[in-house]
């Protein structure tokens, strides 16, 4: 794994849009139907805002009708971190990006096979690599 991206939160507000920064670095999470990525469908990979790091790609995607980008699996394992989340009275799944923590949503038991997970993501903590033809 590379070297972790480490920045003050000065420096990531002059990177990010006010919605990013409130998403990947304050664990915010958008509302649902609005994010770019909620209905989209090219070919490509999904990478993190933040650092760029490779993420999810377009053809584990699935539409989960929750309103955020859902995939039933991560590129790879070393690219993302889990960790518990009981934040809002509830037990959940935190997944963040393994090389600069950025909080990209969180992972539940209630996907399609193969891997029957449902990483749910924030579009505001994604850009978008299109596949060259």
């Amino acid at each position: 794994m590379s070297e972790k991206v480490k920045k003050t939160d000065e420096q990531w507000q002059e990177e990010l849009s006010t919605e990013q920064f409130l998403v990947t670095r304050k664990a915010g999470t958008e509302r649902a139907f609005t994010g770019k990525y909620h209905d989209h469908h090219e070919k490509g990979m999904y990478v993190c805002v933040c650092c760029g790091q490779k993420l999810f790609r377009f053809s584990e995607k699935f539409d989960s009708g929750t309103g955020w980008p859902s995939f039933w699996e991560p590129v790879s394992q070393e690219n993302i971190t889990e960790k518990a989340d009981r934040s809002h009275g509830m037990t959940r799944t935190e997944v963040l990006c393994s090389k600069c923590d950025a909080h990209l949503g969180h992972v539940f038991p209630d996907g399609p096979q193969p891997t029957g997970m449902r990483y749910c993501i924030n579009s505001a903590s994604l850009d978008f690599e299109e596949e060259e033809d």
